[in-house]
């Protein structure tokens, strides 16, 4: 990923750091559509360089690098910002290594592989319990899986690659997305994407549910199932029926 521009002072910057180009990349394009600005770094002194010159608000930190160890990384962080959120990430499910982690400074701590939802999820409550992030649109960012959606920027993502949606294609999907893992009747769609008192005909949300299906799941793993005789319901890839 290119440098990043030098963001507005008001900004919140979050350092990602991980040897995984596609992984840092995913976790990138959610911190941009939560309104954040993304900075990155594939190694150990490449982080520690990228946390001096930009002063992030928050870290993403992979526990293995290719070069020092995530726990060297967060030993010499912590020594020039104490206070500085820090979310661990590694492959390594050992209580030993959590314990080492939580003991040098980090804040948190998720196993890969893991959730794109949960990461995003927790790294906002670290920087609200920071006291960063106050003044953005965070409510304005939904997360499902590797699905984002911004609502600010009407941008969605799936795995990183952009998905281009029509104006109630998009709407249809925050109302699925604000409503994660629940059945949704047809007559609860048309009276929130629409209205109660829209006439559309008896197909029309099998015809825009069909629409962002062929958008959402093209050649990857479905988000969005039908559930005979009672709605659709939209989850992560990784859920089991």
């Amino acid at each position: 990923m290119a440098d990043s521009p030098t963001p507005a002072p008001s900004a919140i910057r979050v350092l990602i750091v991980d040897d995984e180009p596609e992984l840092t990349e995913l976790l990138s394009v959610a911190v941009s559509a939560a309104g954040w600005q993304p900075f990155v770094a594939h190694n150990g002194y490449g982080a520690l360089r990228a946390a001096r010159a930009c002063g992030p608000h928050a870290v993403v930190l992979d526990g293995m690098l290719p070069d020092l160890d995530g726990i060297q990384v967060l030993r010499r962080m912590r020594y020039e910002n104490a206070r500085m959120p820090v979310l661990m990430l590694t492959a390594r499910d050992a209580v030993e290594h959590r314990l080492d982690g939580l003991s040098t400074g980090a804040d948190d701590y998720v196993t890969k592989p893991f959730s794109l939802e949960e990461v995003m999820l927790r790294l906002r409550g670290l920087l609200r319990r920071a006291g960063a992030g106050e003044d953005t649109a965070q409510e304005g960012v939904r997360v499902l899986g590797d699905l984002v959606l911004g609502e600010r920027t009407r941008e969605v993502h799936r795995g990183g690659t952009p998905i281009s949606l029509t104006a109630k294609e998009f709407d249809l999907l925050r109302y699925l997305m604000d409503h994660p893992r629940q059945v949704l009747s047809k007559t609860q769609i048309l009276d929130h994407v629409w209205n109660s008192s829209f006439d559309g005909g008896g197909n029309l949300v099998e015809v825009y549910v069909y629409g962002l299906r062929a958008k959402i799941d093209k050649e990857r793993r479905p988000m969005i199932h039908t559930v005979r005789g009672a709605g659709y319901v939209i989850r992560p890839a990784d859920d089991e029926a």
